[in-house]
């Protein structure tokens, strides 16, 4: 992987509902511009990823998710309206953003919840998208949120139990986000704080499949815990805002565009089926599975696979 590049532009697009979402610029101000998609949702963006790209080629354009980040209103705040924070809504951002910038087109690279979003945009708007590479691939179907938050027991089943008990004693076990969800919105501040630390308590567990793993400090951070179950529990109680099997069924919207899918065989949080299933129907994508990996990027050959893949595409324009 490349070292870090320093962000050298960065700024607000304001949006019509009045959402100020935080964007920033690394890399070579002349490169060929990629849009770098993060995953949670709630994560927000980090320099760290101009790490998958030659900051010689590439223009790194990084934007924090709407609620998320630097961006504003934060869903950290309870009073947050969450009603404009939707897949569309950030499909429109990226929109909005591209042509702020002044870009024609650009790559898109995304990793888990930012596969999905990534994959979503680019199936919106195919002609702005020149190449996307994906890595711990998710579509955000129902089956794969019930699977993270429920059949995930089969092979952490005492951490479930605690992440069940946790949603409260009338919670549905097959619709955890949406119990959580309601416990995030409670009045009781003391109740909201648990009900994030109980939530990024079983994010740490269900990707914890690699040897080596640590957990993530982030979720040391009560705020950044509030805000990233606040806005991940949205998306998944309400299916990601997608229809069913929706980024399936339109893969022929970007069957040409150049891709490469890349899961870890060790990521139970994400299993590989989703990619493979995806490749299977995307003549010009490509299937790479790292042996060693599992759900993140410093996890096996995660990282050196999203190099090797936007290495390959950083002549295309």
């Amino acid at each position: 992987m490349y070292p870090t590049s320093t962000p050298h532009t960065s700024g607000y697009l304001i949006r019509p509902d009045s959402n100020r979402v935080f964007w920033q610029e690394a890399g070579n101000p002349h490169g060929n511009p990629i849009l770098m998609v993060h995953g949670g949702p709630g994560s927000g963006a980090s320099p760290t990823w101009s790490r998958f790209t030659d900051p010689d080629r590439y223009r790194v354009i990084l934007l924090d998710q709407r609620g998320t980040g630097r961006s504003t209103p934060s869903a950290g705040d309870v009073d947050t309206d969450l009603s404009t924070n939707t897949t569309a809504h950030l499909i429109d951002d990226f929109e909005a953003l591209r042509t702020h910038l002044g870009i024609e087109r650009w790559h898109v690279l995304g990793a888990s919840w930012g596969s999905c979003l990534g994959l979503a945009y680019a199936q919106a708007h195919p002609d702005r998208v020149i190449s996307l590479v994906l890595f711990a691939v998710t579509a955000g179907t129902r089956a794969e949120i019930t699977w993270i938050t429920h059949d995930m027991r089969r092979v952490f089943p005492q951490q479930w139990e605690d992440f069940y008990a946790a949603a409260g004693p009338d919670a549905d076990p097959r619709a955890l986000p949406a119990a959580y969800a309601r416990l995030l919105a409670a009045p009781d501040p003391g109740v909201r704080h648990d009900a994030a630390k109980a939530w990024c308590r079983w994010e740490d567990t269900h990707v914890a499949t690699a040897p080596g793993f640590t957990p993530d400090p982030r979720y040391e951070d009560p705020d950044f815990r509030y805000t990233f179950a606040r806005a991940v529990t949205h998306y998944w109680a309400n299916d990601c805002f997608l229809a069913p099997g929706q980024l399936l069924e339109q893969i022929p919207q970007v069957a040409h565009i150049p891709a490469v899918l890349i899961n870890g065989r060790l990521d139970i949080s994400g299993p590989s089926d989703t990619a493979y299933d995806l490749a299977r129907h995307w003549k010009a994508a490509e299937l790479v599975i790292v042996g060693d990996a599992a759900h993140t990027a410093n996890t096996g050959g995660i990282g050196a696979a999203v190099v090797t893949a936007t290495d390959r595409f950083a002549h295309l324009d």
